[in-house]
């Protein structure tokens, strides 16, 4: 079925609407409303829909990207960054650009899509893609790097902060145009939202997330932090208000993200909503939606903008989703909220040094979308055995609500490290209901000492690991196979020495570089994890540089990234696991929630649907339908807008990690999804789908 080329032939159904055609912007548009007008497809006809054309990448990874479709041609990033060009009505190749011979080098982290950009008379355009260190700007006819931006067609993005060239800087969620800059946020380095001239390279401006002295915030930091601090990085992604000239930029959580006793504060302008002039930067308001973040809950999708009747008024909102389900709604222009936010008390630190903050703010309304707390009506009823599982953990691994403070003792984090809501957001419709996915799956949060009991340092690589290391890959270094993380056991077998030192130095996949680390701390950090004895490779012994009095290793370390399963591997709590939701943001009322996705087997034994976790958002269209991938059952919906019904699925090769684009070309409508799959275990692959309804 999924062959490079399939077509189908019956009848199409009618007309287009009037509308763009193309799905031109990262999310449909630069307010991120992943809403298309178009609606050929629709309720009466969707259940005709059947696939139109694949295209094999020939690559195996997260394949997260939001494809461009602009004048016919689909342009779509690969997990291994390349860019390619397709015929979008029939999935024929035109070309494709691989980084692997640049500067840049092939690999880096998981992309979600590329930004493209033409002049007011569109006699020049240009296509941005980000690998590595490097931003790199493309003639969307040939994909050549265009040799009038930076050096020979890129940028090094590390102008981070005044500290130019000493952080690596990428992007993994493109950034927005307005007029003639490319305004970007990234991962890596301390936190700025950076503008570069879209024609040269050079940069235009740059506002700091973590203040330098006499800039708004710097008082909520340490004195002196903005010179080592890192973290409150922007990247999920940015909205724009073309017509104000307003940029909202989501930010992440300070660094480390677990312990804080070395950012004691507020810590401005982490985990906040800021909204900037996009001309020069200047900052015009922001909100911070968790203060002095302990609990890795960055804003993890881009903020949203629609226009909603709220007490007779119309205003235009910005509406920010976030991994404890709560959604923030403000007016855009003034950054007041729509409903009154409290702020409410949340447990105090144990930890020695940390001065957790004493309260976080919660909306009154939209009321949360994911369950807020773990209690004994929340016990798995999957299974006897996962009944009596839940029962006893919760009386030894309590929950404290959506903020518990790390400590040593074990506990229940729910909602979960990946949300409630994720980096692929939601969808808002003209009339202001926003659609959206949320998880409700439980994790476990412990920390670790990096001391002994008797508060004589742990080796250097030993300390290494558990700070930089054990979060993803386990304290134990069996990695955590549930979470897509590898075991580095016996890694000497599958990588060579000189592989090893350059992924830690550089960063590969998943995996940032670790190139602030001195090097004598890198080669201890690597005999520890190769099992080799404590010294390092150049002669310096670890225990004399562990006993310095100067060593700066945070006394805890995050025990690692855990999803608390059952036995037989299902979430650790009664279903629902993962819904769809509509949410009226004139009111602020849910008008429905359904399951997301489910387990055949468990369907198969009367188990009603559970919903699955779920990556990538949905696309609303003014055929009043949402199509949405996302789950672990690599199936593709279409749901009835007014109600969430399920008016038609279909298989996908791999998992649709992404989120759908929709478009037009010669008069059909397409659907398309990339499907990689490789979440939590499942198959990978790197396919894209395209649907649309027969043609004549």
């Amino acid at each position: 079925m999924f062959t490079r080329l399939l077509l189908v032939t019956i009848l199409i159904g009618p007309a287009l609407a009037a509308g763009n055609p193309d799905w031109s912007v990262y999310l449909g548009d630069k307010q991120r409303s992943l809403y298309s007008p178009l609606a050929q497809i629709n309720r009466a006809n969707v259940d005709r829909l059947a696939v139109a054309w694949s295209y094999d990448t020939g690559e195996k990874g997260e394949y997260q990207a939001n494809n461009l479709i602009i004048g016919g041609v689909l342009y779509t990033a690969t997990p291994s960054r390349r860019v390619i060009a397709l015929d979008a009505a029939t999935g024929r190749e035109r070309w494709i650009w691989d980084p692997a011979q640049t500067p840049a080098g092939a690999g880096g982290r998981r992309q979600r899509g590329l930004v493209f950009w033409q002049n007011e008379t569109g006699g020049e355009q240009r296509l941005f893609t980000a690998v590595g260190n490097f931003l790199f700007a493309l003639d969307p006819a040939t994909g050549r790097p265009l040799p009038d931006f930076g050096t020979a067609g890129a940028i090094p993005l590390s102008f981070a902060s005044e500290t130019e060239g000493t952080h690596r800087v990428g992007l993994n969620t493109p950034g927005v145009t307005y007029r003639d800059l490319l305004i970007v946020g990234g991962f890596g380095g301390p936190g700025a939202v950076r503008a570069f001239d879209v024609r040269t390279g050079a940069r235009r401006w740059i506002f700091h997330l973590i203040p330098r002295p006499g800039e708004v915030g710097h008082d909520t930091w340490p004195a002196d932090a903005y010179k080592t601090a890192t973290g409150a990085m922007p990247w999920s992604g940015q909205s724009l208000d073309e017509a104000r000239g307003i940029v909202y930029v989501a930010t992440k959580t300070a660094e480390p993200d677990f312990y804080g006793a070395d950012r004691l504060g507020q810590n401005l302008f982490a985990n906040s909503l800021v909204a900037l002039d996009a001309a020069t930067g200047k900052r015009l308001w922001h909100y911070q939606i968790v203060h002095h973040d302990l609990l890795d809950k960055d804003l993890p999708c881009a903020p949203i903008l629609l226009t909603v009747t709220h007490r007779g008024k119309k205003i235009d909102a910005v509406a920010q989703g976030t991994k404890h389900g709560y959604l923030f709604v403000f007016n855009r222009v003034t950054g007041e909220p729509l409903w009154p936010i409290e702020e409410k008390p949340v447990p105090a630190s144990t930890l020695r040094g940390e001065h957790a903050w004493p309260t976080q703010p919660f909306p009154t309304k939209p009321a949360p979308l994911t369950r807020q707390a773990y209690t004994e009506a929340d016990v798995s009823t999957i299974s006897p055995e996962a009944r009596a599982l839940t029962t006893d953990r919760i009386r030894l691994s309590p929950n404290f609500g959506p903020f518990p403070a790390p400590s040593l003792t074990e506990t229940i984090m729910f909602p979960g490290f990946d949300g409630g809501m994720e980096w692929g957001g939601g969808a808002v419709d003209p009339a202001g209901v926003y659609y959206v996915n949320v998880n409700e799956i439980p994790w476990l949060l412990q920390m670790v000492e990096t001391r002994r009991p008797d508060g004589t340092p742990l080796p250097r690589g030993e300390r290494d690991y558990l700070v930089h290391c054990a979060a993803c890959h386990g304290i134990d270094r069996k990695g955590l196979p549930a979470a897509g993380f590898p075991s580095l056991l016996d890694i000497e077998k599958r990588r060579t020495s000189a592989e090893i030192a350059h992924i830690t130095r550089n960063g590969f996949g998943r995996m940032p570089a670790f190139d602030k680390i001195p090097e004598p701390q890198r080669e201890a950090l690597l005999a520890y994890v190769l099992g080799q004895p404590a010294a390092s490779a150049s002669g310096r012994p670890d225990e004399a540089s562990a006993k310095k009095s100067n060593d700066k290793t945070p006394p805890y370390a995050f025990g690692g990234f855990r999803r608390w399963t059952d036995q037989a591997g299902y979430p650790a709590i009664n279903p629902p696991w993962g819904t769809l939701n509509a949410v009226d943001l004139n009111t602020g009322e849910l008008k429905w929630k359904v399951p997301l996705g489910e387990y055949r087997e468990l369907s198969a034994k009367g188990i009603p649907p559970t919903g699955t976790e779920n990556y990538g958002g949905p696309v609303a269209t003014a055929g009043g339908l949402l199509f949405i991938a996302a789950t672990a059952d690599e199936t593709i919906r279409a749901f009835d807008q007014t109600t969430g019904k399920i008016l038609w699925q279909a298989p996908l090769p791999f998992g649709g990690n992404a989120t759908p684009s929709t478009y037009a070309v010669a008069g059909r409508q397409y659907v398309v999804i990339s499907a990689g799959g490789g979440k939590s275990g499942r198959p990978a692959g790197g396919m894209i789908v395209a649907f649309a309804l027969p043609s004549p």
